[in-house]
């Protein structure tokens, strides 16, 4: 299925992305960065050098600043990541940002939306509750992610970076009891972090606590999300049949 005015390319397809690079009005860049840097910068870097795109955006992520011990951060906030991927992430910002490109930068929240979301994952049986005293994050919607995209590339500011998070950080076992309650589930038991057995990839969610603020894409691109908590968000999904 092909969506009208969208034409998929095959990233193997080296020469018809520099084609696409040398006749795009904008360019949405989402490939994470590997231990080698930006794959897009590394292959296409002739292509980019004289792109006439008018606006440039690279999706980042709020990892770039750290763990805060649950303080607010942000887009002044200095860039403190903990783990190599917020690291591999600056240096792919610092790379997009020296090509004079008119590059905006993203920092995303946590991301969930339509079969992306705590409600999936708990009828698959795939969530623990597991409490970290005074941890907390900030999450997005999907839509609201789009939304924002859409506001920057009708008031391009080249150069900007805007975080992209909800109104209200919160604990995951909070909103892992409100999907529970939405569901109709009780509530799941609760495991305590020390002790608790989990994945490498597990672990490093919970080596970063903070909130992230919003205010710049209020200010800058006159949003009004959508969504604004994880309790509209979650409403939605559901509501839809998520």
């Amino acid at each position: 299925m092909r969506t009208v005015g969208v034409e998929p390319l095959d990233w193997a397809g080296r020469a018809a992305i520099d084609r696409a690079i040398a006749a795009a009005d904008a360019m949405l860049l989402s490939l994470p960065p590997d231990e080698r840097g930006d794959p897009v910068l590394a292959r296409h870097a002739e292509a980019l050098a004289g792109a006439p795109a008018a606006w440039v955006g690279y999706l980042s992520t709020t990892g770039v600043y750290g763990d805060r011990q649950g303080g607010w951060v942000d887009e002044e906030s200095a860039l403190r990541p903990v783990g190599e991927r917020g690291r591999r992430r600056v240096a792919a910002e610092a790379a997009w940002g020296a090509t004079g490109l008119p590059v905006h930068v993203f920092r995303l929240a946590g991301i969930y939306g339509p079969g992306r979301s705590l409600l999936d994952r708990l009828r698959l049986g795939r969530v623990r509750r597991v409490v970290k005293p005074g941890q907390v994050f900030s999450r997005i919607h999907v839509a609201d992610v789009a939304q924002v995209l859409a506001a920057s590339m009708a008031r391009p500011r080249p150069g900007r970076a805007y975080n992209v998070a909800d109104d209200l950080p919160a604990a995951p076992e909070e909103v892992i009891d409100y999907a529970c309650d939405l569901l109709g589930l009780p509530v799941l038991p609760t495991e305590a972090f020390d002790g608790a057995t989990l994945t490498t990839l597990a672990s490093s969610f919970w080596t970063e606590s903070k909130r992230v603020s919003n205010r710049r894409i209020k200010d800058d691109l006159a949003v009004a999300l959508a969504y604004p908590d994880y309790r509209a968000g979650l409403s939605a999904v559901l509501a839809a049949g998520g």
